[in-house]
């Protein structure tokens, strides 16, 4: 059966067609992408008034001609029925197409880039449509296409495992071997704790600056309440002065006299008394003939004192 064309690209670029004109665009969209999404898109706005029917390839069909997909035959024709460019999806289509297909959905034109598409038996099987001016052009998306998300799995396996592992798949279903499995998991673990590790990182150098700021008031705090407590003029130095000098007396006294007098008067080498004074008391304070009551004096050390006084 002969295809009798009546619509040319010239009259459907112009407009001239007073009814919708029928593109049909054909593949496998094997894991739909944005890729097809676009020739998809290209084809629908081919012409101002457009019906796009898209015929997608059988799992049968592709396996024998191409190779095993990832997505079945279901999904792919489901994939492509959700795409909002498409009017009408053609399920099992032909590998190559002829006139009696063609009439039978009275399509107008076929979208496909312009890269022949070889087949065992033709080196292009578009070279029919070519031939009958039937053939609309569209642009293939550089960087994406079916075959460079198959080889980005396959470059990051690992990866995709561990991944599925974590989300419950077991072994099995991800046809890992027991060890590869274990490898897995404990990859798994380890790259848990390290992200535990680096969250408490952020999270410190976010808090650095309020713990900074607590620190210095707590010294400021600590600071004030100390001088409240010895005082703000000179005290706290005073202080230190006395006790310092009250230590050095107790560590290194002045050598005592051969004699000292005894309560009752006499002079005994055996009953000495040694004088004690504050360490803020003169030598010459106190002479020689004192009574005992007024010479004898028993140290009070210095900082009692000073706590004393400051009550």
């Amino acid at each position: 059966m002969r295809l009798q064309h009546k619509v040319t690209l010239e009259s459907a670029q112009k407009g001239l067609v007073n009814r919708r004109i029928r593109i049909y665009a054909d593949g496998i969209y094997d894991m739909f992408h944005a890729g097809h999404a676009r020739q998809l898109l290209q084809a629908k706005g081919a012409f101002p008034n457009v019906w796009l029917i898209v015929g997608v390839n059988s799992d049968y069909k592709t396996n024998k001609y191409k190779g095993k997909t990832v997505m079945n035959e279901t999904e792919r024709y489901e994939a492509v029925r959700h795409c909002r460019y498409v009017d009408e999806v053609v399920r099992d289509a032909p590998w190559v197409l002829t006139s009696e297909f063609l009439e039978k959905h009275k399509i107008d034109f076929v979208a496909h880039d312009d890269i022949p598409y070889t087949s065992s038996d033709t080196d292009d099987v578009y070279t029919f449509i070519k031939e009958k001016g039937m053939f609309y052009t569209t642009e293939r998306t550089e960087g994406i296409s079916t075959s460079d998300l198959v080889s980005r799995i396959v470059r990051d396996y690992d990866v995709y495992v561990r991944r599925n592992l974590a989300r419950g798949y077991s072994a099995k279903e991800l046809n890992v071997s027991f060890l590869n499995e274990k490898k897995f998991i404990l990859q798994n673990k380890l790259d848990s704790f390290k992200d535990k590790g680096k969250t408490f990182v952020e999270n410190l150098g976010e808090k650095r600056h309020e713990f900074i700021q607590k620190w210095e008031d707590k010294s400021r705090e600590f600071i004030n309440n100390f001088l409240e407590l010895f005082g703000r003029e000179g005290r706290i130095n005073n202080f230190l002065s006395q006790s310092t000098g009250a230590l050095k007396r107790a560590l290194s006294p002045e050598p005592s006299p051969s004699s000292s007098p005894t309560r009752n008067g006499s002079d005994s080498p055996d009953a000495k008394h040694m004088r004690f004074i504050s360490a803020d008391t003169e030598p010459n304070q106190f002479s020689d003939d004192s009574s005992d009551e007024e010479t004898v004096k028993y140290f009070t050390p210095t900082h009692e004192r000073s706590l004393e006084e400051l009550h």
